[in-house]
């Protein structure tokens, strides 16, 4: 009677776990929108989002041309990126964080 190959498991193999990559949506300046529509939109669609911050990074929007307002999983960004832009603002493109 013939017996069944017998196989061992390699120790040296493992297994590498690969997260997502996060991602940036990031607000440009413009010369048509107001700090306040800024603040208020960054408000309304960013979660755990301030009113201090709102208004620090509508700062640097304005000072330095653009401010990453959000950062995490793509999906979200995407979400975000869209209700930001469907709002008016200017927005860059998604990229990797």
């Amino acid at each position: 009677m013939a017996t069944a190959p017998s196989t061992t498991l390699d120790k040296s193999t493992s297994v590498v776990k690969k997260t997502y990559p996060n991602y940036k949506v990031i607000v440009l300046d413009d010369d048509f929108n107001t700090f306040q529509h800024v603040a208020d939109c960054l408000l309304k669609y960013i979660p755990n989002m301030t009113g201090d911050r709102a208004w620090e990074l509508t700062n640097q929007v304005h000072y330095e041309g653009q401010a990453i307002v959000w950062v995490g999983p793509q999906e979200q960004a995407e979400l975000y990126h869209q209700q930001l832009r469907r709002e008016g603002l200017t927005m860059a493109p998604l990229e990797a964080a």
